[in-house]
């Protein structure tokens, strides 16, 4: 019978827990319900073409849009430089903007594990021997006389023995605490929501990071190609300049140029050399880049170097619909999870002003010696069952809850911006995409024309129909026609990367998963 009494009380303490759990059955505050799609069809007021003009060039095809074509997460293999995706790959694994955006999610995910421990109720078990005095001044009768006249103390007890000093005793303790708090109106569940959303903008930040890095790698392979075709050119602009000054010197000599003619080209061929060190700056400057995203030590150099005559332009370019752009761009995904968390967060300043319902029982057993703590009749158990409301706080409750509300307002606006952003960043990519093959074209002419020019004058050179210095002249135009052509091939490389990055970088299509499934709220 005894044992069945304590089978009872245990399972007592366990059914009201098990009870207060149907009680967690309503949230309080809005549900988040994902911005409804745009109704835009297009980037532009006007269609835009269905392909580009095109040039008889290197990277001078027409590149023609598609709208069903995906987007890979590895666009920048589209340039078929292999050179490009291994620095890529190596600053994959080294770069540590993105171990760090890794690990800013990894805690998230953590954060969101200890806020779910809170729908468990808390087990802790409690032990406490103790030693204890009994005073031996209680009770009884009046001091008594010893044959030596010395006084003490005795006492009597009618219920007990007679103690004649302090007595001494063991007592020991132990039992089983469970405490469990329901999630009544939702206030945990609405905080594992917001945690959850916090760690989806995480998430999409570290996606953002993978595009960016990729993007900007690109974005200087090209830089350095340009630089090293442009430095080049104006390498063998300054040996023009120094091959004409040396010319006008003798002619100098022989009194068929002035002086002031000398000085002149002097000037020029300083100019010309005062344009070529900027470049060679440049290039230093963007090979420091390129190893710093990599992660390398500055006497750390990275083993490529880039040309634009190892790299292809893609022919077919992918353009999302604007509907499908605000599930692809990392950035209106992540402004759409703080949206989510701002919603959540009205749910829980609401729900904290509504009562706090907890429980606790005990159960354990306690006696003068350890074994005994266990036999019956030692045994023992309460169950608390807590409710509380807040009746004044001066204000501070209804402020955060209109705090939360306004947050929520500044989230959906910010949401709404960051997809106009997009959308601009995505019409202004393409009008550049088009804009630049109408520059390759124009700037393909004036190469062709000043290397028939040229090819002219050299013919013409040789004949003896005119001089040398009209020879290096017509060089020269060439070698700034050359300058002019490539600037404008690697615009069409840098502006198709551009679009992989505007339409979302193809994040979806990532092998490795470093997201977290979202845990039942």
């Amino acid at each position: 019978m005894l044992s069945n009494a304590r089978d009872q009380k245990i399972w007592a303490v366990a059914g009201l827990l098990v009870a207060s759990c149907t009680l967690s059955s309503c949230m309080v505050g809005p549900d988040f319900k994902r911005p409804d799609a745009p109704k835009a069809r297009s980037y532009a007021p006007q269609p835009l073409p269905e392909k580009t003009a095109m040039a008889d060039v290197a990277a001078g095809q027409a590149q023609r849009f598609d709208s069903r074509k995906n987007i890979p997460f590895d666009w920048w293999t589209l340039f078929h430089s292999p050179k490009i995706t291994a620095l890529i790959e190596e600053a994959f694994k080294a770069n540590s903007s993105i171990t760090s955006a890794q690990a800013a999610l990894h805690a998230a995910q953590e954060n969101i594990v200890a806020q779910q421990g809170f729908f468990w109720p808390t087990v802790g078990v409690g032990y406490s021997p103790t030693r204890n005095k009994l005073a031996g001044n209680m009770g009884g009768n009046s001091p008594g006389v010893q044959g030596n006249g010395q006084v003490i103390q005795t006492y009597s007890n009618p219920a007990g023995p007679v103690y004649n000093g302090p007595a001494y005793y063991n007592f020991h303790t132990a039992m089983l605490t469970v405490g469990y708090t329901p999630d009544v109106f939702g206030n945990n569940r609405r905080q594992v929501e917001s945690l959850q959303a916090q760690a989806d903008t995480l998430k999409y930040q570290l996606d953002a990071a993978y595009i960016t890095l990729a993007s900007n790698i690109v974005a200087a392979a090209l830089q350095e190609a340009v630089l090293r075709a442009q430095i080049r050119s104006a390498e063998r602009i300054v040996k023009i300049n120094h091959d004409l000054l040396d010319v006008l010197k003798k002619q100098r000599e022989l009194g068929y140029a002035s002086t002031l003619d000398v000085a002149n080209q002097e000037s020029a061929t300083a100019q010309a050399e005062q344009s070529l060190f900027p470049l060679q700056y440049q290039l230093e400057q963007t090979r420091d880049m390129l190893r710093a995203l990599a992660d390398k030590q500055p006497d750390d150099d990275i083993a490529q170097t880039f040309e634009l005559s190892e790299m292809q332009l893609p022919d077919i370019l992918p353009v999302s619909l604007p509907s499908d752009l605000v599930n692809q761009r990392p950035d209106i995904r992540a402004a759409e999870e703080q949206v989510h968390y701002a919603s959540a967060q009205v749910g829980v300043a609401l729900s904290n002003r509504l009562p706090q319902f907890t429980l606790t029982g005990d159960i354990g057993g306690e006696a003068d010696t350890f074994n005994r703590m266990f036999h019956s009749g030692a045994g023992f158990f309460n169950i608390i069952g807590n409710v509380g409301q807040t009746i004044f706080d001066g204000g501070t409750l209804s402020a955060r809850e209109r705090s939360a509300r306004q947050s929520l307002i500044q989230a959906q606006e910010q949401y709404k911006s960051t997809v106009i952003t997009a959308f601009q960043n995505v019409a202004d990519t393409l009008h550049a995409i088009e804009s630049d093959a109408k520059v390759l074209k124009a700037a393909t002419a004036n190469d062709q024309a000043m290397r028939q020019t040229m090819d002219i004058t050299r013919k013409q050179y040789e004949t003896g129909f005119v001089s040398y210095p009209m020879l290096l002249a017509a060089d020269q135009n060439y070698q700034q026609a050359e300058m002019a052509l490539v600037q404008a091939q690697a615009a069409r490389f840098g502006d198709t990367a551009a679009l992989y990055q505007a339409l979302g970088g193809g994040w979806w299509n990532r092998k490795e998963d470093v997201s977290i499934s979202s845990s039942p709220l």
